[in-house]
């Protein structure tokens, strides 16, 4: 987003004429820093063949999965219905990787029937997948490495608690379900957690998986996931992708050497990808003086972005309107009957009612995570593409509330 003739413009179209034409609440993604952020990434390995998996569920909307198969990436998915948007948006079956957690064994079977890629984080669903497969269909081994790090706790996969994965201290259980029934595992995979500031959770975690990896002789890939870093706030740190790409290069080399062929090097970016591109726009409803701060009340709240309250994030927020108004200290809340702060005690340029306010890195978990709450209707989210701007998806209308009610006579 930039500012041009003191107005903030996404690709040269102004901001306002957005609000103004789809209305507010309103998520707006940049396309062109989608696609700048999946080229970086996939550029930062030298030597390497790397797979960008793009995880789904930080954004799943058809149009942004359809940018990013026409770019080259593959997808990560979680449950069956993330699988089947995929397909819909022209992925195919071998481009996808189905990484399940504490689901019926029923999504295994249907993703199986499906074609795609199967990562199996249990024993008990590995013992089943030999009783019900046996050698007759390749699978991935998801781990849990034991290693506590990342950002908030409430994104670290990684740690001996984490409820994903199978723990590393029972590998041994692994190997003799395998034998047993003699299955395929055509990759291993690890996802610690989020928020990685260096390569080095990232070597760390190789160093768990490719002792694993040596024990089986046909794998065809190794998954890392994902957990690199975006920068929230100015001077912010970001993970160093390009310190990444040569180390994690470097060492997968080395690893396919001693290993005696060429492997597929895996990440599952989500935020990476498209947080930075997407923004949430809203009006502020209310200036609100009182003896502890000064509110402002936003036309949104957590029911649209829950992430301030669910995790304590930091995203930034400027007032589109007044760009360069003095400075005032804000603190910036939602419309929900629950506390809904967005920032506390931040300096923005003066506030008036009506004016439109930025929330900024947007674009992952955000509308993949809004709801209904309050009975408030979902915004409409807009992509900006190659200059100009689409709607991808409608604001909700008391219609959709109703939608799967069922009246009855009481």
């Amino acid at each position: 987003m930039q500012l041009d003739n003191n107005q903030y413009h996404i690709q040269g179209i102004p901001v306002a004429e957005l609000c103004s034409t789809y209305g507010t609440p309103l998520y707006v993604y940049n396309g062109a820093r989608i696609v700048s952020q999946y080229h970086r990434l996939k550029e930062a390995f030298i030597g390497v063949n790397v797979k960008i998996k793009y995880a789904v569920k930080a954004l799943t909307n058809q149009a942004i999965l359809k940018i990013l198969r026409q770019e080259g990436a593959g997808i990560d998915v979680v449950s069956i219905q993330e699988l089947q948007l995929g397909l819909m948006a022209g992925f195919s079956p071998t481009d996808i990787m189905f990484t399940p957690n504490c689901v019926a064994f029923e999504e295994i079977k249907a993703a199986v029937m499906l074609g795609v890629t199967i990562n199996i984080d249990n024993l008990p669903f590995l013992e089943k997948f030999g009783q019900e497969y046996g050698s007759n269909y390749p699978i991935c081994i998801r781990l849990n490495p034991h290693i506590e790090a990342g950002g908030n706790v409430k994104i670290m996969t990684g740690h001996k608690a984490s409820k994903f994965g199978i723990s590393i201290d029972q590998i041994n259980e692994v190997y003799e379900i395998a034998k047993k029934y003699k299955l395929q595992i055509s990759g291993v995979h690890v996802h610690s957690g989020s928020d990685f500031k260096s390569a080095d959770a990232f070597i760390k975690a190789s160093e768990v998986l490719f002792g694993v990896a040596r024990n089986f002789e046909d794998l065809k890939f190794i998954d890392f996931g994902s957990g690199f870093k975006v920068a929230y706030k100015p001077n912010d740190h970001a993970t160093d992708i390009e310190e990444l790409g040569k180390k994690m290069s470097q060492h997968f080399q080395e690893f396919c050497k001693s290993y005696g062929k060429e492997l597929e090097l895996w990440f599952e970016p989500g935020k990476f990808l498209v947080s930075e591109s997407g923004y949430l726009f809203c009006r502020a409803n209310v200036v609100k003086p009182t003896p502890a701060c000064t509110f402002v009340g936003l036309d949104t709240g957590l029911n649209h972005l829950i992430r301030p309250m669910m995790y304590g994030a930091y995203h930034s927020i400027l007032n589109v309107s007044q760009p360069h108004a003095e400075k005032e200290n804000y603190t910036i809340v939602g419309y929900i009957c629950e506390t809904d702060t967005f920032g506390t005690d931040i300096e923005l340029s003066k506030v008036k009612e009506g004016d439109l306010i930025g929330i900024l890195n947007a674009g992952a978990y955000g509308f993949s995570m809004s709801s209904n709450y309050n009975s408030r209707f979902r915004p409409a989210e807009v992509l900006v593409l190659d200059g100009k701007h689409h709607l991808i998806r409608r604001r909700e209308t008391m219609e959709d509330l109703l939608r799967n009610q069922v009246e009855i006579d009481v």
